[in-house]
């Protein structure tokens, strides 16, 4: 790959204060638009260099499913190096992190190089810049997603000296002072970054791809902006790519994308991704969202897929999830041959437990080796697991540390239903349905309390946290909130059958007879009951597409207009008083009134959800 976007500094890193002073001023790099048309796999660069890399070593100990066969080095074109950066969060006013980390990239890939091998690629798995103002006093302009932001990005991704891929986060569109449009900001990040395409596949290795999909859209999101979402032309791109790559041909293939796939199992984050709906790819779609784990599974090609998204270290196993286990650890997790890694980040402001990491893939044809680089602990490289392949299908994969913990870290760790399997119950806080077909949790519900369920129609239904939680019927992965703690702590729960025939109103209109009672779906109807110490009773009611969990944050150009009328609001007072509309009694300034808005079924312009429960209308939390 050849960047035809030029470096400013003539091949090598300026100082990143200059960089920024020369943009401010205009002097970056003139882009003329062209059209990207959507890239074919067969008409994608193949990169196989010849190499001779060292032997992989490193103690294996910890959970496993079996003795790790070692994987050899003879030499040749399957041997690989891959790097994986998280969330980088550039921001220029705190660059020092991500000097260090360029010190500690240079020096791998330049030991690498040394023992002769060549065969080298780097991924960013995208959130480029800091989704703040980094010039507050000039000017409140988001930093993330702008020509500034991605040209930063790109000089210092070019500056690590190996040829890079990088796919969209959910803050690569935020240009929304400078783009209009979703597609306008996507221009640009593609010119930016010299890609073609928002996807990319680069072959590395004999019959080893790396594919790449990018969050498309922003601006557009139904719902929140920050869900990562892949859209139709790419995954139908995808599709046709590991299907025209199969295993049976001896085909492996590592994903990049910023979020995980539904089914990954990967460690989240349940008060901000999973409450948010934006822990997965194309969280909100149900169909899509599936639709990636599902090609997992069908498709044994897919080896290895990294994510980012959550800001979360890699010292956890549950950073890394294996495609099986031993049936005396659990049931079968039915992950197809695929192992998944979250990825760290690189500077400390941006990381939510500490941690201050990265990833390094080394493979050959016998299996590859996950391994973090520490930028904390001076770039020092640890061996986190190593995968062998036992056939073009299977794959077997053992930790090579238990977890490393440190205070707090439990916070982070989001409680999943296990289902079982023909060898292995149900966890012990499945709930079944009585003799009279109904659901009770007669004990008030408290923070503490676990407990999991399923509807008539499958969905699954948990509580966390004092919080009731919608988990997808498939792969029991946390999708969303639906009761609040602030709404659900101290009531009990019921589901009831609600699809009783006396109680179905027969209207008049002719012709229409009885159809008021016609039962289109293929399950019995119920009703989601929250009771009351006095019995008063709340009815949970589905979405229309039958789901439970509330999309209750939305696109994010649409909660900043109503934070901008609000702000409208007290400068018309400012500008008003204390004539035309004081009041005896009233306040006197803007800063001392409450603007309340009223709109539709949304209660605030916050871009986090914790609270489902409406003053006035629905009963408190009995505390």
């Amino acid at each position: 790959m050849t960047n035809d976007v030029k470096s400013l500094s003539g091949g090598s890193m300026l100082p990143m204060a200059w960089l920024l002073s020369a943009m401010m001023m205009g002097s970056c790099v003139a882009f003329i638009p062209r059209h990207h048309p959507r890239v074919e796999p067969s008409t994608l660069l193949h990169i196989g260099a010849t190499s001779n890399y060292l032997s992989f070593t490193g103690q294996n100990t910890g959970a496993s499913v079996a003795a790790p066969q070692q994987i050899s080095s003879g030499g040749g074109d399957d041997e690989f190096v891959v790097g994986v950066l998280g969330d980088l969060h550039i921001d220029p006013r705190k660059f020092d992190d991500y000097e260090i980390g360029r010190e500690h990239w240079l020096r791998i890939f330049d030991e690498t190089r040394a023992r002769n091998c060549n065969n080298l690629a780097l991924v960013s798995l995208g959130d480029l810049g800091e989704s703040k103002s980094v010039r507050p006093k000039e000017t409140s302009e988001l930093f993330a997603g702008t020509t500034e932001c991605h040209m930063m990005a790109a000089e210092y991704l070019r500056s690590l000296g190996v040829e890079y891929e990088v796919v969209g986060g959910n803050h690569d569109l935020e240009g929304i002072d400078e783009f209009k449009t979703d597609e306008e900001n996507l221009e640009l990040f593609l010119r930016a970054h010299n890609k073609p395409a928002p996807q990319f596949l680069r072959y590395i290795g004999e019959k080893t791809a790396l594919v790449g999909l990018t969050s498309t859209v922003f601006r557009d999101a139904k719902y929140t902006s920050h869900e990562v979402t892949i859209d139709e032309d790419q995954l139908n791109w995808f599709e046709e790519v590991v299907t025209t790559h199969p295993a049976s041909e001896g085909w492996k293939i590592f994903v990049f994308t910023h979020a995980p796939p539904n089914g990954s199992g990967l460690r989240v984050l349940q008060e901000n991704h999973v409450v948010n709906g934006c822990c997965w790819l194309n969280h909100s779609n149900e169909n899509q969202c599936r639709k990636f784990i599902e090609l997992v599974r069908e498709n044994r090609c897919i080896k290895a897929w990294f994510s980012g998204h959550f800001h979360l270290g890699q010292d956890y196993q549950d950073s890394i999830t294996f495609p099986t286990v031993d049936p005396s650890e659990g049931p079968y997790p039915n992950r197809g041959s695929c192992v998944f890694a979250q990825t760290s980040v690189m500077r400390a402001g941006t990381s939510r437990d500490g941690r201050q990491q990265s990833r390094l893939i080394r493979g050959n044809n016998q299996g590859f080796e996950i391994c973090t680089i520490d930028h904390a602990n001076n770039g020092a490289l640890r061996v986190d697991a190593t995968i062998n392949y036992k056939d073009c299908n299977h794959e077997v994969g053992v930790y090579a540390h238990e977890d490393i913990t440190r205070q707090g870290d439990q916070f982070f760790k989001v409680y999943a239903p296990c289902a079982g399997d023909s060898l292995h119950p149900p966890d012990e806080n499945l709930i079944g349905y009585d003799e009279y077909g109904e659901i009770r949790i007669d004990t008030p519900i408290t923070v503490d309390s676990k407990a999991w369920w399923y509807m008539a129609d499958g969905r699954v239904m948990g509580l966390l946290n004092g919080m009731m939680i919608e988990y997808d019927r498939s792969t029991l992965a946390p999708l969303g909130l639906v009761c609040g703690a602030d709404e659900l702590v101290g009531k009990r729960i019921a589901v009831v059958d609600s699809g009783i025939e006396q109680n179905c109103f027969v209207g008049e209109d002719l012709g229409m007879e009885g159809a008021d009672c016609t039962d289109t779906s293929q399950s019995r109807e119920q009703a989601l009951l929250l009771v009351s110490a006095d019995n008063s009773v709340v009815v949970v009611q589905p979405n229309e597409d039958g789901s439970f969990w509330r999309k209750i944050v939305r696109n994010k150009m649409i909660r900043e207009r109503e934070k901008r009328r609000e702000l409208a609001a007290k400068e018309f007072l400012d500008r008003s008083q204390p004539v035309q509309w004081s009041t005896p009694g009233g306040a006197s300034k803007s800063e001392d009134v409450d603007v309340v808005s009223s709109w539709g079924p949304y209660t605030s312009t916050q871009g986090t959800a914790k609270k489902t429960g409406v003053s006035g209308l629905t009963a408190p939390a009995m505390r």
